[in-house]
């Protein structure tokens, strides 16, 4: 398992907004460099083999155009692909619908970094309540799935199915405390209000940690 102080401290966190056409929308981004090449990196988060090592099991059509399903969680539409440089698909669960996009760019030898953002139309109660952490920390989880399986050690895997029972564990509540003190940090350096950011990350914290 990889250190989960040195793997927060690893992730880079910024926060943004965009203008759509329903409105206005919250911008989350994370990207970390992994010790890999560029075009071993695309197969890692394309291929149908290798994202159930790292992330969810996936179904579907994994082309442009394709539909895709992560197993109890969100599926969408691959809107584009640029490989090895990247892709964006329609984030999709329930009714509701946001974006997500890939990016992938080389930084020297044997070394890529993985970009992914995601945008969202957020209410500004749900955003008060819950802030950025409410969708960064699940993402920061997969970015942990994807440097234990990057290690090259066959044991640091956390296989997804059992990951939920790891956020109980003390590592794991260390590794949500730290993501969300992270978020936190980000939504403070975004322009939020100190006390409130840090009083929605607790919240978020909380709600991905319940037990019952």
């Amino acid at each position: 398992m990889t250190d989960v102080k040195q793997q927060v401290n690893a992730v880079r966190r910024t926060l943004g907004d965009r203008t759509l056409e329903a409105g206005q929308a919250r911008v989350v981004t994370l990207s970390q460099v992994y010790d890999t090449g560029l075009d071993d990196l695309w197969d890692v988060v394309t291929s149908a083999e290798r994202i159930p090592r790292w992330f969810l099991p996936v179904s579907g059509d994994l082309v442009q155009g394709g539909r895709f399903q992560f197993e109890g969680n969100a599926g969408g539409t691959i809107t584009s692909c640029d490989k090895p440089n990247g892709y964006a698909a329609t984030w999709e669960m329930g009714d509701q619908i946001s974006w997500v996009e890939v990016r992938l760019v080389p930084e020297g030898a044997g070394r890529t970094r993985f970009e992914l953002e995601h945008v969202a139309p957020v209410a500004a109660e749900l955003w008060d309540l819950y802030g950025p952490a409410a969708v960064g920390m699940g993402w920061d989880s997969g970015f942990l799935g994807l440097a234990n399986y990057l290690s090259g050690d066959p044991a640091a895997e956390l296989d997804p199915r059992v990951a939920m029972a790891w956020v109980a564990t003390a590592q794991g509540k260390e590794f949500m405390r730290l993501t969300a003190d992270a978020w936190a940090a980000a939504a403070i350096a975004y322009g939020d209000d100190p006390e409130a950011a840090r009083a929605s990350a607790g919240r978020t914290y909380e709600a991905y940690t319940a037990t019952e």
